[in-house]
C-alpha cells in the first residue's frame, strides 16, 4: 500500500502478519508481511510475550476499519522502536491494532482464523522488499537486527490520542521511576522488547494492564575496554548496580513520548540510557462520569444532560441513569438505559427535590456512578415579601430583615434580592444583597440619612413583585466641640462677650444647644454654666473686676453631647470702687456745722481703696464743691448758713481712678424739700388727646411753689411736658393706640421734691392711616403671581402695588380702591390687585382707601395709570412678483426697507410639508423674497403684526403658486457649408418633468431681421439655396411644450455668422491659391472652455507683470 500524501494510512493486520513501514524516494510504504521471517545478523528473533490472559473487559470483535481510530504508526523492527515518535501518533486501542504478531498467537485475540495463502502480487512485493532491507542493513551496519529508520524521512502524520493521561506512571521494579510530564498516552495493550547491543542490557515491558505495567531488564555487560584480571589476581569484586527509570510524554530528538527508558548509576556515574521501549495498555471500562445537570424544566418534568466521559479504549455503548424516585432515600432505581446524553423525565411533583446519579458501560463493562446530584422541579413565583423591617440602626449601617413569602413551600429554594435607594440620590432602588439569607446589614452608608429599602423574592420560576417600601434613617453621630472661641471685643470689668463658630463636624445633624461655662480662677475645679441656647454668642456678666476666668463651651445635637474644648483664659480688667452708700449725719445737725459717716464702698473694683471725696451742693445749686478729700471714714463741714438744705455725696478711689459718686444725702438745717407726689390720673379724651392730674404732696415746712411733669413713650426715655402750679395738664398729638409713661414731682424753696412713680396709659384704637408708596405692577411680575387672571391683557389689566399702611391698634380688613367714574373695587387684606375689564388706552385716577372694624381711613393721594392700546391687526399679503424659484411677497402700506420710528413689526410663516407653519421672517419690514422654491408648486403663509401692545391674530391663509421655469439657454449652434446650402445644428436638452422640449432656429440674412426658418424637434437643420455673396446668422432657442399651458419660450442661444465664400483670381500662384482655400474655410469659434482658459492665463500673466513691477519699483 502507498500513500502520496506522507502519512501512514488506516490498514488492519491480521493475525500472524507483521506490519512494516519502509520509505523509499519520499514514498512511505506499509507491507503486511506473514511472520516467518528471521532478522539477519545473528541476532535472535523478536521476542514476543505470550498472549495477554483472558480479561472480562476484552474486546470479543474487531472493529469496522472506517470506525477504527488511526493505528499506531510504529516502525516495527526498527532499532530506534517509538523513540522518535510523537506521542499522538500512537493510538489509543488494544491488541487489535498492534504492529507485530507472533506465530505461536494460535488463537486470534478477534476469532479470525490467519492467513496461510499469499497472492503473486503480495510475493513480489515481499522479494523486493526483502532485497532492499538486505542492501540497507549491509550500509547501516550488521550489529542490528532491526531496520534503522532514516532521519531525513519525514515524520509521520500526527493522530490525536483520545486516551486518558496516565497518572503518574506507577512502575513496579527494583528502584522506581521518574515522574513524567502528563500527555496524551496510548491506551492498548501491547508487548514489546527491544535489545540494546552496545550498551549490555535489555528492557522488556511485560504484564500490561489497563492503567500499569511490569518493566525488567539485564545488567549491563562490561564494555571492551575494560582491563581484564592478570594471572594470579583476582578479578574486580562486581559492581552493585542503581537503575533509574525514566518515563516520558512529550519533547523531541532524545525527549521520548510515550516511552520507557532504563539507566545504570554506580558509584555515582550514570551509563548510557537505552534505547527506549514504547507499549500500550489495554482497554478498560469507562471512568467515573460527571453528575447529570439540570438543562430545562417545568413544575412537572424534567430535562436532565451529561457529557460523555472517557471511555478508556473501548467505545461508550450506553448510560445508565438512576433516580430516587423523590422519596430522599439512598435507594436508587433505574430510569434509563441507552446511548443518549439526555433524558425527560414527566409526571413529577412540583416543588420536589430528586436524586439523580450517573454510570457509562462499554464492551468492557461499567464504569463507576457518578456522584448523586440533588435537582428540584420548578415552583410557582414566589409571592411578594412583605415589608422589610429594621432590627438596629447605627451611624453608617442599617441591619434589616425581612420574612419568607407567605404560602412558599419549604422545599422551594428562595432567594432575595434586597433593594436600596439612597433619599436625594437620583439613582432609584439598586440591588444591595442577593443570597438566600433573610436579613443583611448595609454597611458604609451615611450618617443622618434615609434610605428606602425593598425586598424581591425570586427561584427558578423568577421573580416576584418587590414587597412595600420601607423608609429608615441612619443615626447621627455625635458632634464635635465648637471651634474658634475668642473674647468678641475688650473684656469689661464686670463681663466679657464670648464668641464661637459651629463644630466642623456636626455629626449628621443640627446642633441644637450650646452650653458655656465659667470658672473662676485657673484651677478649673469649680465650673459654672452660664449660658444654654441657640446662639453662638453669650454675654458672661456678674463678674468680677481684676479676676481672672477660664471658659469653655459644648454643644448638643440629637447624636449625643460633643467632647469638651480647650478651656479659654480670660482677664477681667479693674475698675473704679463701686458707689458708696450716703453719707450720713452723725447727731443732730448744727445750725453752721455738720458731721458726716461713711462705710467703705460694698465693691472695691478690683483694687484696695485708697481715698475718698466728699462733695456738698449748697440750696439751689447745681454744682457741687469738694468739702473733704483723704483716707479717713468721717469728716465735719463747716461755714453752713442755718435753715438750709445741703445736699452731700461721696465717691472713692483706687488705682484705677474715682468711683461713681454716691446718692445725695440731704441734710436740712431748716425746712425740708417736699415729698413725693402719688401717681399722677390719666385720662384719654380721644385716640390722640390725654388729660393728666395730680395731688399736692406734703410740703415739709414750705409751701409747693411749682409741679413738674415728664412724659415719654418709653419709661427711661421720658422728658419735661409740664412745669407750673396748676394741679392737672392736657395732652394734644397722641398716636392712637399707643403706650406712654408719666410721672410728677413738686418743688418748694427747700428744694425739689422726689418724682412720683410711673403711670403707663395707652391711647385708643382708630382707623387706619393713609396708603402710601403706591405704584403700578411691571408685566414680568405679574408673570408669577398667582391671582393674575386667566385673560390677562395689559391692555384691559392693571396691576397695582401699596404698601400696607399703620392700623392704628385695629387689624386693616379690607382696601377700597377708587377709579373715579366707575364703581369703587372692595378688596381683601391684600397689598396687590389686577384691574381688570378696563378700556384699552385709557388714563385712570387712581385712589385706595384703608378700612378697619373702626372705620374708613384716609385715602391715598391720586395717581395715574394708563392701559395699553390694543395689539394690532395682521395685514393683507400680496404677491407682487414671481418667478420658477421666487416669490415676493408684500403687505401693509408703507416703504420696502424699515424705518428706525417704526414701532409696528410683522411675522411672516410658511406650511411646510408636515402641516407645521415655520417662520420666513420677523421684522419691521413691508416686502420679503421667498428663495429656494419649485417650480409650478403652490405655497401656503400667513402673517401677524405685533408692537409693545402684543402680538396680533394671525391672518388668513394666503396661497402663491411659482410658475413653470423657461428651458435654459441653448449654446451657439454650429453651422457647417455644404456646396449652396448649410447645415445648422444644436444640442439637445432633456424633457422638463415630464414636458418635452421643440427648437425655433432663426436666420438673419444680411442686415434684415430675424426670421423663424425651422420649428420643430429635431437638433439641426439644412437650409438650401444659399447666396454666395451674402453673410448669414443663425439662433436657435428651446421651447417648452405644457400639457395643460401654453408653450414656454427660452432664452435665444448666441448668434453664429455664416460668411460668404471667398473668389480667388486667375493670376495667384498655387501657393496663394492654396491659401485662399484655407482662408475660405469657416472659423471655427472658440468653445467655452478655451475662453475661460484664455481669461486665465492672461490674468496670469497680468499678476506677474505687476508682481516684477512692485518688486523693482517700490521695494527696491
Amino acid at each position: 500500500m502507498m500513500s502520496p500524501n506522507g502519512s501512514v494510512p488506516q490498514i488492519y493486520v491480521p493475525p500472524g502478519y507483521v506490519q512494516q513501514i519502509i520509505e523509499e524516494n519520499g514514498v512511505r510504504r506499509v507491507l503486511v508481511l506473514p511472520q516467518t521471517e528471521f532478522h539477519p545478523g545473528g541476532h535472535s528473533p523478536l521476542h514476543h510475550p505470550p498472549p495477554p490472559p483472558p480479561h472480562a473487559h476484552l474486546q470479543a470483535f474487531i472493529p469496522h476499519p472506517h470506525i477504527m481510530h488511526p493505528p499506531p504508526h510504529l516502525y516495527s523492527g526498527m532499532a530506534g522502536g517509538t523513540g522518535d515518535m510523537n506521542p499522538q501518533y500512537i493510538s489509543q486501542y488494544h491488541p487489535a491494532h498492534t504492529t507485530i504478531y507472533s506465530e505461536q498467537d494460535t488463537h486470534p485475540p478477534h476469532g479470525r482464523a490467519a492467513f496461510a495463502h499469499r497472492d503473486e502480487r503480495a510475493s513480489k512485493t515481499y522479494e523486493r522488499l526483502q532485497k532492499k532491507l538486505k542492501e540497507r542493513q549491509g550500509v547501516g551496519g550488521g550489529g542490528c537486527g532491526v531496520l534503522a529508520l532514516s532521519k531525513d524521512s519525514p515524520p509521520p502524520s500526527p493522530q490525536k490520542s483520545r486516551g486518558t493521561p496516565p497518572s503518574g506512571g506507577d512502575l513496579q521494579n527494583g528502584l522506581g521511576g521518574k515522574g513524567a510530564e502528563e500527555q496524551a498516552q496510548p491506551s492498548t495493550a501491547v508487548t514489546a522488547l527491544v535489545k540494546s547491543p552496545g550498551r549490555g542490557k535489555e528492557t522488556e515491558s511485560g504484564d500490561i494492564q489497563a492503567r500499569g505495567a511490569s518493566l525488567s531488564w539485564v545488567a549491563p555487560s562490561r564494555t571492551e575496554g575494560d582491563d581484564e584480571p592478570k594471572e594470579g589476581e583476582e578479578g574486580p569484586a562486581e559492581p552493585s548496580f542503581t537503575y533509574e527509570v525514566s518515563v516520558s510524554y512529550s519533547g523531541k530528538d532524545g525527549k521520548y513520548k510515550s516511552a520507557y527508558r532504563v539507566q545504570a548509576m554506580c558509584n555515582c556515574l550514570q551509563g548510557i540510557p537505552s534505547e527506549p521501549v514504547s507499549f500500550t495498555t489495554l482497554s478498560c471500562e469507562p471512568d467515573k462520569p460527571s453528575p447529570p445537570r439540570k438543562a430545562s424544566g417545568t413544575k412537572s418534568s424534567l430535562v436532565l444532560q451529561w457529557k460523555a466521559p472517557c471511555d478508556n479504549g473501548s467505545k461508550i455503548q450506553n448510560y445508565i441513569l438512576q433516580w430516587d424516585e423523590g422519596k430522599g432515600k439512598d435507594a436508587f432505581e433505574q430510569c434509563y438505559y441507552g446511548p443518549q446524553k439526555q433524558y425527560r423525565l414527566t409526571k413529577l411533583s412540583t416543588a420536589s427535590r430528586y436524586s439523580f446519579r450517573l454510570a457509562a458501560k462499554n464492551d468492557m463493562g461499567v464504569s463507576e456512578f457518578s456522584e448523586g446530584v440533588h435537582i428540584m422541579t420548578s415552583c410557582s413565583v414566589p409571592a411578594p415579601p412583605l415589608s422589610p423591617e429594621l432590627i438596629q440602626s447605627g451611624v453608617t449601617w442599617l441591619c434589616v430583615r425581612w420574612h419568607r413569602p407567605a404560602g412558599s413551600p419549604k422545599e422551594d429554594e428562595i432567594s432575595y434580592v434586597l433593594e436600596m435607594e439612597e433619599e436625594g440620590s437620583g439613582y432609584g432602588f439598586q440591588a444591595s444583597y442577593d443570597g438566600d439569607e433573610l436579613s443583611h446589614t448595609a454597611r458604609n452608608l451615611h450618617r443622618s440619612t434615609t434610605y428606602r429599602f425593598r425586598v424581591v423574592a425570586y427561584n427558578a420560576e423568577g421573580k416576584s413583585n418587590p414587597s412595600g417600601v420601607s423608609e429608615f434613617t441612619t443615626a447621627p453621630d455625635r458632634p464635635g466641640c465648637p471651634c474658634r472661641l475668642a473674647v468678641k471685643g475688650k473684656p469689661h470689668p464686670t463681663s466679657f462677650r464670648l464668641t464661637w463658630d459651629p463644630p466642623k463636624d456636626n455629626g449628621g445633624s443640627d446642633v441644637t444647644k450650646y452650653v458655656a461655662e465659667l470658672s473662676e480662677g485657673l484651677s478649673g475645679s469649680s465650673w459654672n454654666q452660664v449660658y444654654s441656647g441657640s446662639a453662638m454668642e453669650c454675654v458672661c456678666d456678674g463678674l468680677s473686676p481684676g479676676c481672672s476666668y477660664q471658659a469653655r463651651v459644648h454643644c448638643f445635637s440629637a447624636g449625643g453631647e460633643s467632647p469638651l474644648m480647650e478651656p479659654l483664659q480670660v482677664q477681667t480688667p479693674p475698675v473704679p470702687p463701686g458707689p458708696c452708700q450716703p453719707p450720713r449725719v452723725v447727731g443732730k445737725p448744727k445750725s453752721r456745722e455738720v458731721q458726716l459717716r461713711w462705710a467703705p464702698p460694698l465693691v472695691d473694683g478690683g483694687s484696695a481703696v485708697s481715698s475718698y471725696s466728699v462733695e456738698m451742693f449748697a440750696p439751689q445749686m447745681d454744682e457741687g464743691r469738694e468739702v473733704y478729700q483723704g483716707s479717713e471714714l468721717d469728716c465735719t463741714v463747716g461755714s453752713l448758713l442755718p435753715g438750709r438744705t445741703y445736699g452731700f455725696r461721696l465717691r472713692a478711689a483706687n488705682k484705677a481712678g474715682y468711683g461713681p459718686f454716691s446718692e445725695r444725702s440731704e441734710v436740712t438745717t431748716g425746712p425740708g424739700a417736699p415729698e413725693a407726689c402719688r401717681p399722677p390720673h390719666v385720662t384719654c379724651k380721644s385716640p390722640t388727646c390725654a388729660v393728666i392730674s395730680w395731688e399736692t404732696p406734703p410740703c415739709n415746712g414750705a409751701a409747693v411753689s411749682e409741679y413738674r411733669l415728664e412724659w415719654g413713650a418709653a419709661e427711661g426715655s421720658m422728658q419735661t411736658c409740664y412745669t407750673g402750679a396748676a394741679l392737672s395738664h392736657e395732652m394734644r398729638g397722641l398716636l392712637p393706640a399707643t403706650n406712654y409713661f408719666c410721672r410728677v414731682q413738686a418743688v418748694n424753696v427747700a428744694g425739689v421734691g422726689p418724682f412720683s412713680d410711673a403711670v403707663l396709659c395707652q391711647t385708643p384704637c382708630s382707623v387706619p392711616g393713609p396708603v402710601s408708596n403706591v405704584h403700578a405692577l411691571r408685566e414680568s411680575e405679574m408673570r408669577g403671581e398667582e391671582a393674575r387672571p386667566l385673560l390677562y391683557s395689559p391692555s384691559t389689566c392693571l396691576g397695582l402695588r401699596w404698601e400696607a399702611p399703620c392700623d392704628h391698634g385695629s387689624e386693616i380688613t379690607s382696601y377700597l380702591i377708587d377709579l373715579g367714574e366707575r364703581q369703587p373695587i372692595l378688596t381683601g387684606p391684600v397689598t396687590k390687585y389686577i384691574i381688570q375689564n378696563l378700556q384699552p388706552d385709557t388714563t385712570y385716577r387712581i385712589r385706595i382707601q384703608a378700612l378697619n372694624s373702626l372705620g374708613a381711613g384716609p385715602c391715598s393721594h391720586t395717581f395715574k395709570l394708563k392701559t395699553k392700546p390694543l395689539p394690532p391687526l395682521p395685514p393683507r399679503l400680496e404677491c407682487t412678483a414671481s418667478s420658477h424659484q421666487t416669490l415676493r411677497l408684500k403687505w401693509g402700506e408703507g416703504p420696502a426697507k424699515a424705518q428706525p420710528t417704526d414701532s409696528l413689526l410683522y411675522h411672516l410663516q410658511m406650511e411646510d410639508k408636515s402641516g407645521r407653519f415655520i417662520s420666513l421672517y420677523k421684522g419691521p419690514c413691508h416686502t420679503h423674497k421667498v428663495q429656494r422654491l419649485n417650480e409650478s408648486t403652490s405655497y401656503t403663509f400667513r402673517i401677524q403684526a405685533f408692537n409693545e401692545a402684543g402680538e396680533g391674530p394671525f391672518s388668513t391663509v394666503y396661497t402663491f403658486t411659482t410658475p413653470r421655469s423657461p428651458p435654459a439657454p441653448l449654446k451657439a449652434p454650429r453651422v457647417e457649408r455644404v456646396d449652396e446650402s448649410c447645415e445648422v445644428s444644436w444640442e439637445t436638452l432633456p424633457p422638463m418633468k415630464g414636458d418635452p422640449a421643440i427648437y425655433c432656429l432663426q436666420s438673419m440674412q444680411g442686415n434684415s431681421e430675424f426670421k423663424q426658418i425651422y420649428k420643430g424637434s429635431a437638433t439641426s437643420y439644412q437650409l438650401p439655396n444659399l447666396s454666395s455673396s451674402t453673410e448669414y446668422r443663425f439662433r436657435v432657442c428651446a421651447i417648452r411644450q405644457c400639457q395643460d399651458a401654453p408653450e414656454i419660450i427660452g432664452p435665444y442661444s448666441s448668434t453664429i455668422i455664416l460668411l460668404p465664400p471667398r473668389v480667388d483670381s486667375p493670376g495667384v500662384s498655387g501657393t496663394t491659391g492654396s491659401k485662399a482655400a484655407e482662408a475660405q474655410k469657416p472659423k471655427r469659434s472658440m468653445t467655452d472652455e478655451q475662453f475661460s482658459f484664455l481669461i486665465i492665463a492672461l490674468l496670469a500673466v497680468t499678476s506677474i507683470l505687476i508682481a516684477v513691477a512692485i518688486q523693482y519699483f517700490v521695494i527696491e
